[in-house]
């Protein structure tokens, strides 16, 4: 019997579909290591479920392509606490155990050195919220979606243009490595835009009563309130005592999470004027040429409907550092996380959320592996966070680093102080190990 020659079409239709059938019992899986309790829930849950958003919507397109093959994609998630030891044994759990391709993390206190250590023996690509964490001893870290603290320059840059009345500041910040960066980078905000700090206070994360820290920041009588990169329990505490003690002037933070229900607990009027750094994603100024993130304003209804009342400054953040990693891992073809990560880095700039940035990062944290550009400033306008601008981060940084760097090294925060920490307690781990 003569075999009958297939045409070329029916040919090429058999292998997508033999090449669809390969891929569709594949699973690629994402570590998800985060607080998903306690005060920081809400700047790692919520951006859970941003991730799974994209998750269903990667899934429902047939997964990802990475070479001849497609894989759907699997969340794997980890509760830590924000407790160092919780965060390791999470950390070991998603690479040994689960075998996942990428981790997401907010990083601060459960980037511990442990941690750290785990990440560079298995070259784990490991993506964060922090570029304060990046240094050069783990280059597979890095920062692509948000760039605390040094976005905080912004919304001072702000104030000092458009309400250059405003001259005495007062600050307050939990004491952690979400607090601890931020205050230096605020110091040298405020310094920049010639706004005098007249007081400033660090509190132990346990702390439950807010009224001493309001009275004695407020005994200072400032123009602005900063409540730096507070979590948004202690931001809600701290403006309602403000509010019962009678403030009158700014509000400057760096998030506002759940803003609607402060203006309950205090005024419309109070809360107007409000400042911070994080839209929400049904802003009309998302819809700017610029924005790269997919249909901001459709993700927002969608995340608003599947889980009503917990949007927050985190929930689009992870979905847009994994569409970045899936736009490189299919050009790369592999998940090897140097050839991803050559592919995100390629030619120094990248798609940003809020528009084309560069991968910068060397004089401050030793290292170009954070995606800096534009960042929004918002403010509470009418009841809504409206964005009033995007500013250059880049921009301040050119004229102002000098002033930055110093108040990082104050704090002794800048990478190499980090990093020379690091090399003290080595011997001493290694031990332990041995």
């Amino acid at each position: 019997m003569i075999a009958r020659a297939k045409s070329p079409v029916a040919s090429a239709l058999g292998v997508a579909l033999r090449d669809f059938a390969l891929g569709a019992s594949k699973v690629l899986r994402i570590g998800f290591l985060a607080p998903l309790t306690g005060p920081l829930k809400a700047w790692s849950a919520p951006g859970l479920d941003g991730c799974q958003i994209w998750v269903d919507r990667v899934n429902a397109a047939g997964g990802i392509k990475v070479g001849s093959r497609r894989y759907l994609v699997e969340l794997v998630a980890y509760d830590t606490m924000y407790q160092p030891e919780r965060a390791f044994q999470g950390a070991k759990k998603l690479i040994l155990e689960d075998g996942v391709k990428l981790i997401l993390m907010n990083g601060g206190n459960d980037l511990s050195f442990d941690v750290r250590r785990l990440i560079s023996q298995h070259r784990m690509l490991v993506a964060i919220l922090l570029p304060s964490d990046l240094s050069p001893d783990t280059p597979t870290i890095v920062a692509p979606s948000e760039v605390h603290p040094i976005y905080n320059v912004t919304g001072v840059d702000w104030l000092k243009r458009n309400k250059p009345h405003l001259r005495t500041a007062a600050m307050c910040a939990q004491s952690d490595l979400f607090g601890l960066p931020s205050i230096a980078t605020y110091r040298a905000a405020f310094e920049a835009a010639g706004i005098e700090l007249v007081a400033e206070r660090l509190f132990d994360p346990a702390t439950t009563d807010f009224g001493p820290i309001v009275d004695e920041l407020m005994a200072a009588d400032p123009d602005i309130l900063c409540w730096d990169t507070a979590y948004e329990p202690f931001v809600h505490a701290l403006t309602i005592e403000a509010h019962n003690k009678g403030f009158t002037g700014q509000l400057l933070s760096c998030t506002c999470d759940n803003y609607a229900e402060l203006i309950r607990r205090t005024s419309p009027e109070f809360m107007e004027g409000f400042v911070f750094q994080f839209p929400d994603f049904d802003d009309p100024r998302l819809n700017d040429p610029r924005v790269t993130f997919e249909q901001p304003n459709a993700f927002y209804e969608e995340f608003c409907r599947r889980f009503p009342g917990t949007w927050s400054a985190v929930s689009w953040e992870y979905a847009s550092t994994l569409e970045l990693w899936k736009s490189a891992v299919q050009r790369a073809r592999t998940f090897e996380p140097f050839s991803v990560l050559a592919l995100m880095k390629v030619g120094g700039v990248g798609p940003h959320a809020f528009g084309e940035a560069a991968w910068w990062g060397r004089d401050l944290f030793g290292i170009d592996n954070a995606l800096v550009g534009d960042w929004p400033v918002v403010t509470i306008a009418d009841g809504r966070a409206r964005i009033q601008e995007f500013c250059s981060i880049i921009g301040w940084w050119t004229e102002h680093k000098e002033v930055l760097i110093k108040h990082m090294r104050a704090m002794e925060l800048m990478w190499d102080q980090r990093e020379q920490l690091a090399a003290w307690s080595w011997p001493d781990q290694a031990r332990q190990d041995s």
